[in-house]
């Protein structure tokens, strides 16, 4: 017991990481300067879990991004890194990552409760900042985060990455044209079948393995799932909800874990529109989807396709609006939905090139300070409704104050 309590501390002290326009779309990574990857981003990685070596993966095919360190506190998730990126140097503790003056920016991708002092110790070491989400864990320390990247000229983005995907940005644009009237609600489901844990080689790494289960740590489904919906909503509306409330429970996996093993959430927007998000664990049917739902037609979003169908008849005979092809009102006709056409990329991949461009060309961060510092506290008012059983209202908690 006091070797877990030492190593619960150390923990908390140094931080786990994590196993883990144009009118209808704005400017995604294919349309980055034609001399992208000329300069070297030196790139430091502090977390090393499932999608610390993801990023890993995708940094080793950009041009101009490369992996000079590497920091974990579990040894042999930072000894698999390693591999990832020849020359890259070890650290145990990632404060002697930041002092190292070989790394120009870090990702941190980390446990959610660690999030906020890593990052702002990367910012006074002088490192530009991607930060996984959801950004921080509480409200305090969201408004910690703010006040001190706004204090340097670092570039700071957040890890939302559906703001990079081409997809995203050309559905955000036709709903905010009026193409499919006026939007009253969003139906958003993230699903899987599974206990979500990891496996622990040794009982003495459960905690720091299998974080999300321990609210000390995590946000558990809202943050790591429902945030990237929540996210896109407000991005879409340039707005946030002004009620919140939901429910779920330990109601499947009695295996001791703290965080919900299923979530409902409902949000209420000031303009009316009403947003839904439903996270399980223990059917995967449908998976990942947003419904969006107009007067005029519906938009259906998974991860990488999207379509719109047309409310009504009359609707789809003469199409939603001017310049609609042929093929798209016979396919209203039928009752049969019209793909949204938009580059398939891998979002995560052009976040990290945008991440670079922001760096290099200071080029404005598109999953900014702002939208996740805004998503981080739509995710915490959801936690206190959920864990509190109650009706939270946005004006009940603390304006984020930037400059």
């Amino acid at each position: 017991m006091k070797d877990q309590e030492t190593a619960r501390r150390h923990f908390l002290k140094t931080g786990l990481t994590i196993l883990g326009g144009t009118t209808l779309g704005l400017r995604y990574a294919n349309s980055l300067p034609f001399h992208f990857g000329s300069e070297t981003v030196r790139i430091g990685v502090i977390g090393t879990g499932d999608r610390g070596t993801g990023l890993m993966r995708l940094i080793n095919q950009i041009d101009g991004l490369i992996v000079t360190a590497c920091s974990d506190i579990i040894p042999f998730r930072l000894a698999d890194a390693i591999q990832l990126s020849k020359g890259a140097k070890s650290y145990p503790d990632y404060r002697d990552l930041l002092a190292d003056n070989k790394v120009d920016a870090v990702l941190v991708t980390t446990p959610f409760s660690t999030h906020d002092e890593i990052a702002i110790d990367a910012l006074r070491a002088g490192k530009h900042v991607y930060c996984e989400k959801t950004m921080a864990k509480g409200l305090d320390e969201i408004q910690a985060v703010i006040t001190a990247a706004e204090s340097t000229d670092l570039v700071f983005q957040t890890g939302h990455q559906y703001h990079s995907s081409a997809l995203y940005n050309r559905a955000r644009a036709i709903i905010r044209s009026g193409y499919i009237g006026e939007v009253t609600a969003y139906e958003c489901q993230w699903n899987r079948n599974g206990n979500w844990r990891r496996p622990v080689p040794d009982p003495k790494w459960e905690r720091m393995i299998n974080w999300r289960m321990y609210r000390e740590y995590s946000g558990g489904l809202v943050a790591e799932l429902m945030s990237h919906q929540i996210d896109f909503i407000n991005w879409v509306t340039e707005s946030h909800p002004e009620q919140v409330t939901g429910f779920g429970g330990i109601d499947h996996w009695k295996d001791g874990r703290e965080t919900f093993d299923n979530v409902h959430l409902l949000f209420k927007y000031p303009s009316g529109l009403d947003a839904s998000f439903e996270c399980t664990t223990t059917n995967g049917f449908g998976d990942y989807r947003i419904k969006v739902m107009g007067s005029e037609g519906t938009i259906m979003l998974d991860y990488t396709k999207g379509t719109i169908y047309a409310e009504q008849k009359e609707i789809a005979e003469k199409g939603l609006v001017d310049g609609v092809s042929g093929a798209t009102i016979q396919a209203w006709q039928k009752g049969e939905g019209a793909p949204i056409d938009a580059p398939g990329n891998d979002p995560t991949l052009d976040a990290l090139k945008q991440f670079y461009a922001s760096i290099v060309d200071g080029s404005t961060v598109i999953s900014s300070l702002h939208t996740g510092a805004t998503t981080a506290k739509c995710v915490q008012i959801s936690l206190d409704a959920l864990y509190q059983n109650q009706i939270k209202k946005w004006d009940e908690y603390p304006e984020l104050k930037f400059s």
